[in-house]
């Protein structure tokens, strides 16, 4: 596991965290702030399991 795929673990983390938060605050804006951290988290998740393809080659 390299730093990119943890780093998106972790910003997958904290965006599901904000949505949750966003919808028991019925706060739109922290919602949208949520789903877009986890999409941020999964692409830098998946930049990293990509990138291991290639050092392992």
């Amino acid at each position: 596991m390299n730093k990119d795929r943890i780093e998106g673990s972790a910003k997958q983390a904290q965006g599901s965290a904000k949505e949750a938060i966003g919808k028991l605050t019925d706060d739109p804006q922290l919602r949208a702030e949520g789903k877009v951290r986890k999409a941020e988290g999964t692409l830098q998740k998946a930049f990293g399991k990509f990138k291991g393809l290639f050092h392992r080659s």
